[in-house]
């Protein structure tokens, strides 16, 4: 399968993140939705493919589980949907190529991340509670253990784990730009995505779906969340945004130069 330079790819995620500064708000949120939705529902297919697993394969069940797990991140890339984990790396490349703006940035971020909380939440709500997928037996256990594991963390655990996750997450996302078939993006996904869920690292749109799944089923509180919520975003900012954008644009910011005297800053969103 051929792929494209590391060159090319920074070229198309600066591109990518063009287009995602213009995108009309209706869309985004659509989208966001869609994004959430997707992610909640490779956790929930993890969640309901280990928890039965005998005890004594020990972290051989967390590898099967984030085997399947990317199966949200697929869905996003070449179905069609917006996660902010993945925008924290395509907007701010985006803005040092002078392609867009901070305020396109902080925009298109604030909406991604309320939408994709809308859809996690919804997969939480109906299919884990309502339809009670995360509510009985070795199940309920399993999602309340990943939840108490995301929420006992410390401040500075949680936000540094959430920065190994998104340098994860946004390689995951710049090698499936570096692929034009679906299946060379699928495996340019699957490898890093099954990294971070088998290592364990939090990531802001995850911890969307299985922690209120938890609070849904009676355990923990919306005050758990919100503890866990602040340094994970930061986190996953941090790592979208410095170890991926920061660093490919630092080496290629010559050639991104040359691209945004031949195509002009986009001033306003869509």
């Amino acid at each position: 399968m051929a792929f494209h330079s590391s060159k090319r790819i920074v070229e198309l995620a600066v591109e990518a993140g063009v287009r995602k500064a213009s995108m009309k708000p209706r869309h985004a949120i659509l989208l966001g939705f869609l994004g959430g939705a997707f992610i909640a529902l490779g956790f929930l297919l993890d969640i309901r493919v280990t928890a039965n697993l005998p005890q004594e394969w020990g972290s051989f069940s967390s590898l099967i589980g984030a085997a399947v797990f990317p199966i949200g991140l697929m869905l996003i890339v070449i179905a069609g949907g917006e996660l902010v984990t993945g925008n924290m790396m395509a907007l701010p490349i985006a803005v040092l190529a002078k392609r867009a703006t901070l305020g396109q940035l902080v925009k298109n971020w604030l909406l991604v991340l309320v939408s994709n909380f809308m859809g996690a939440i919804f997969v939480a709500y109906f299919f884990g509670h309502i339809v009670g997928l995360t509510e009985t037996g070795p199940f309920l256990n399993q999602t309340v253990a990943i939840a108490e594991e995301k929420i006992d963390e410390t401040f500075i655990q949680s936000l540094i784990s959430a920065v190994g996750c998104n340098w994860l997450v946004c390689l995951a996302i710049w090698m499936a730009y570096g692929s034009n078939d679906i299946v060379g993006k699928m495996f340019a996904i699957w490898f890093p995505i099954m990294g971070f869920v088998a290592i364990g690292f939090q990531q802001v749109v995850a911890n969307m779906f299985v922690i209120p799944a938890a609070i849904f089923s009676g355990h923990f509180t919306w005050g758990n969340y919100f503890t866990n919520f602040v340094p994970v975003v930061l986190g996953n900012a941090i790592g979208g945004t410095v170890f991926v954008a920061f660093i490919y644009w630092m080496i290629h910011k010559e050639s991104l130069q040359t691209l945004a005297i031949a195509k002009p800053s986009i001033k306003k969103a869509g």
